[in-house]
């Protein structure tokens, strides 16, 4: 007998049979028995050996990280809040947390870590929708491996995620500078391979066109998430700026509005008096810089936890991982 043979007379699917042979991942109680009284049946039972290999654990979690040189990512407000919500639920659970990062340039193999039985589970960060990152990801998803990733969705894969209301939380920051009397307002946004530039986006768009208020091509600016990208754009934006024809700018990461802030000083134009800008993320250089930055939180602590609680503590009725959105706010400061 094989496992197409249980599949069809449990009436799941062949997947579900090897992650319920297997004692991989969260399965349903009720499922779980259908299939272990179809295998009965039938006589079916994966090899001694192989049922040994499943059945070994690590004891550790994995965080992918990307690698990137020159930037120190413990110190950036994104990773060090995210890893220290996982540590959280890790240290909860008495498993070890196991960082691994990946050169953003080089073939991802994420299975390969399951395979050397170095993990568990894993947790990935910065992933991005290219055709590398889409091929690791079905690696893993074919053989079953737990994984979820953070800000990042793949909108036609049913990956687990976790990730803030980006949509949202960009309407809401462009509906407050045009009730501050902005309405020529620039948006630096971040590369679109990121799903959260994407919602940013569809926030921006949604919030002008509620207001009546056509979008002009002039007034959008793509950066990469670093200061220098928003010093960049603030070569472009002061001349518009200072001609009137912008007024407001909303920057879809902290570090790109503060970019923007100090190059447009540069111009003698200051935030809160000759323009309004709004950031995200509300990290702690929001509320160092002068003027102090109006910000979208996200709850990226939180962001954490729940990953590393879908992963570390599933609910016993589940087949599969749930994704998650969690909510972000507003916080608005002298800059607006």
């Amino acid at each position: 007998m094989s496992r197409k043979d249980v599949a069809k007379l449990a009436g799941v699917s062949e997947a579900t049979v090897s992650r319920v042979m297997n004692n991989v991942g969260p399965i349903k109680k009720q499922t779980r028995e259908k299939v272990m009284n179809a295998a009965a049946q039938l006589g079916y039972e994966l090899n001694a050996l192989a049922q040994q290999l499943a059945r070994q654990k690590s004891g550790n979690i994995g965080v992918v990280l990307p690698y990137v040189p020159k930037v120190h990512l413990f110190s950036t407000y994104y990773f060090s809040e995210i890893l220290s919500g996982i540590a959280e639920v890790a240290r909860r659970a008495n498993v070890d947390l196991l960082m691994l990062f990946q050169e953003t340039s080089n073939k991802k193999d994420y299975s390969r870590l399951f395979r050397s039985k170095k993990i568990d589970s894993c947790i990935i960060l910065g992933a991005a929708d290219t055709e590398n990152e889409r091929e690791a990801l079905q690696e893993l998803e074919d053989n079953h491996f737990p994984f979820v990733i953070i800000n990042q969705k793949f909108h036609e894969k049913q990956y687990a995620y976790v990730d803030g209301d980006h949509e949202r939380g960009s309407y809401e920051a462009v509906n407050h500078l045009l009730n501050r009397g902005s309405e020529k307002i620039a948006f630096l946004n971040g590369p679109t391979q990121f799903s959260n530039s994407v919602d940013r986006h569809n926030g921006y768009i949604r919030a002008l066109t509620d207001r009546g208020i056509s979008v002009d091509p002039r007034w959008l600016y793509e950066g990469n998430y670093s200061r220098k990208s928003g010093i960049v754009a603030a070569s472009s934006l002061a001349d518009s700026i200072k001609e009137g024809h912008i007024d407001g700018v909303f920057a879809a990461n902290d570090r790109m509005a503060i970019g923007v802030m100090d190059g447009l000083t540069n111009y003698g134009l200051e935030a809160g008096k000759d323009y309004r800008i709004i950031g995200y993320d509300d990290s702690d250089g929001s509320r160092i810089v002068s003027p102090k930055l109006s910000s979208v939180a996200v709850p990226f602590y939180d962001m954490g936890v729940e990953a590393a609680r879908m992963l570390l503590e599933p609910s016993k009725d589940q087949e599969q991982l749930d994704s998650r959105v969690l909510p972000v706010k507003l916080v608005v400061r002298q800059s607006s």
